[in-house]
């Protein structure tokens, strides 16, 4: 099912005002929201605020990147598991002035399976980190980046 806008406005109207608000003020929505991970300078430091611990490398966890990037500001990136129990999935650029890039929350009961395009500034380590039954499992590439996405 497709879901377009007369049909979200048909959802708020007939959810009430908490449907409301978290499509309104996904802020208010997102109260979990981990600040100090997106805003840590170093990937230690953001996966220990996000996940409160390091992973460890599995090959239950696989990443596709390219190996080269030509251009930073566009660099596609999906991350899969065939774990069962996965909560959620994370991506971060070692070298890039906030290593976070994204986490995704993964229902239960739903494949982990998620793509999204990221911004690097330079040639860096890509990680993705699958937390599954509350451990950590991570999977890394080196992407060399031509022209930079972060300002570069």
């Amino acid at each position: 099912m497709s879901m377009n806008r007369r049909s979200v406005v048909k959802a708020i109207a007939a959810g009430g005002a908490l449907v409301g608000a978290s499509v309104l003020m996904p802020r208010i929505a997102m109260a979990a929201w981990s600040t100090k991970a997106f805003d840590a300078e170093d990937q230690a430091t953001a996966m220990k605020e996000l996940l409160g611990g390091m992973p460890e490398e599995s090959a239950e966890v696989t990443m596709k990147a390219p190996d080269i990037a030509e251009n930073g500001a566009v660099v596609p990136v999906t991350v899969r598991s065939s774990m069962a129990g996965v909560e959620s999935m994370s991506i971060f650029v070692e070298n890039n002035p906030n290593p976070l890039v994204a986490e995704f929350m993964i229902p239960a009961g739903t494949a982990a399976d998620v793509s999204t395009r990221l911004r690097m500034g330079k040639t860096s380590k890509v990680t993705a980190v699958v937390k599954a039954n509350g451990k950590l499992y991570s999977a890394s590439k080196e992407v060399k980046v031509t022209i930079g996405g972060c300002g570069g």
